[in-house]
C-alpha cells in the first residue's frame, strides 16, 4: 500500500524557493496510524508463522502505538495486551481517548511504574510477563525492532528520487532508521526527536546502514508529549493555510522544527524537501483535554 505525496503550499515556501511536499502516511489506514501501519506490518505477519494468538505490547497514555496495535489485533484476530505507563491510570483510563478506544477494540491493560516501565527490555520482567498472561508475540514500545525497520524501509518509493532532504520526526528512531536504508545516495534524511536528549542518536547509528542522516534535537518542546502555547498556535496556523492537520506529539513538531529551518536559510533556495507524516491524530482529542485543564488554547480538530 502507498500513501499520497503532497504538494504544501505556504507563503513561506515560496518566499524562500523551497519545495515541500508531504508524504500522507497517516492516510495509509483509518485506524492504523501511518508509520505504525509500517512497523506492524511484518510483525504480525511474523506473530501468526509462530502460531501466536496473543500481542503484548508497551506504550504511554496518549500512545498512537496502543491503539495501533489494539486495532490490528482485533483486525488480525489477535488477543492484544498493551502494558500501559503509570499506574496512576488504573482507576481514569476511561476518561482517557486513546486507551478507551484501545480497550474497545479488544485491549486489555497491565498498568505499571514509571520505574517497573524502565524494565520493558528486561528479560527477568519479560518473562514474569509470560508467568501473568501466558505466551505471547512481544511487541517493542514504538513498534521498533528490525521487522518494524523493513516495513518503513517501504515508505520511500523510485518517484521520491527527486528530494535532496527527506525528514521525519524520531520517537524510537525506527521510522528514520528505515528511511535511511532505503534512501537514494543523494538524499540526506533528516530526523527531528520528539524526545528531549541524545540518546537517540546512538539508537538510529545500531540500526542504520549508512552515515546519510543528521538527527535535530533543538525542537522536543520539552521532552516526549510537552507542547507548548508557540506550538499549537503554528499547528492551527498550518492546519489553516493548508488544510492539513497535524498532530502535536510527533509531526508538529517536526513540521515545526522544519519551518524554523526555512525560516533561518539553511536550505539553499530549489532545495526538494520530502516530509513523511507519520499519523498520530488520533492523539489530538487526548491532549486537547490536558490543555484545556492548563487553559491553554486548543488544537482544531
Amino acid at each position: 500500500m502507498q500513501s499520497i505525496n503532497q504538494l504544501v503550499e505556504h507563503p513561506l515556501l515560496s518566499e524562500k524557493q523551497v519545495t515541500l511536499v508531504l508524504k500522507r502516511e497517516d492516510l495509509l489506514h483509518p485506524f492504523i496510524s501511518g508509520n505504525k501501519y509500517r512497523k506492524l506490518k511484518y510483525n504480525l505477519l511474523a506473530a501468526k508463522a509462530e502460531d501466536q494468538n496473543t500481542l503484548l505490547t508497551f506504550g504511554g497514555a496518549y500512545s498512537n502505538h496502543i491503539a495501533a496495535t489494539a486495532y490490528a489485533a482485533k483486525e488480525k484476530g489477535f488477543r492484544a495486551i498493551g502494558v500501559v505507563r503509570g499506574e496512576e491510570l488504573e482507576n481514569s483510563w476511561q476518561s482517557n481517548s486513546t486507551l478507551s478506544r484501545a480497550y474497545e477494540d479488544g485491549m486489555r491493560f497491565k498498568f505499571i511504574s514509571r520505574n517497573d516501565y524502565r524494565k520493558k527490555e528486561d528479560p527477568e520482567f519479560i518473562e514474569q510477563l509470560r508467568k501473568e498472561f501466558g505466551e505471547f508475540y512481544l511487541v517493542p514500545e514504538g513498534g521498533t525492532n528490525s521487522l518494524a525497520i523493513k516495513g518503513c524501509e517501504e515508505i520511500l518509493t523510485h518517484n521520491d528520487k527527486e528530494f535532496n532532504i527527506v525528514c521525519t520526526s524520531a520517537g524510537t528512531g525506527g521510522t528514520a532508521s528505515g528511511l535511511i536504508n532505503a534512501s537514494f545516495s543523494h538524499q540526506r534524511i533528516l530526523g527531528f526527536s520528539a524526545l528531549k536528549g541524545d540518546f537517540l542518536k546512538n539508537d538510529i547509528q545500531k540500526l542504520a546502514s549508512n552515515d546519510r542522516w543528521d538527527l535535530n534535537t533543538d525542537y522536543h518542546f520539552g521532552g516526549y508529549a510537552k507542547i507548548s502555547e508557540e506550538l499549537i498556535n503554528f499547528i492551527n496556523d498550518f492546519k489553516e493555510k493548508t488544510k492539513i492537520p497535524l498532530d502535536p506529539i510527533y509531526t508538529g513538531k517536526m513540521m515545526f522544527g522544519l519551518f524554523d529551518m526555512i525560516k533561518l536559510d539553511i536550505f539553499v533556495p530549489n532545495t526538494k524537501i520530502l516530509a513523511i507524516h507519520t499519523g498520530g491524530l488520533q492523539g489530538i482529542a487526548g491532549m486537547n483535554s490536558v490543555l484545556k485543564k492548563k487553559n491553554l488554547p486548543l488544537l482544531n480538530i
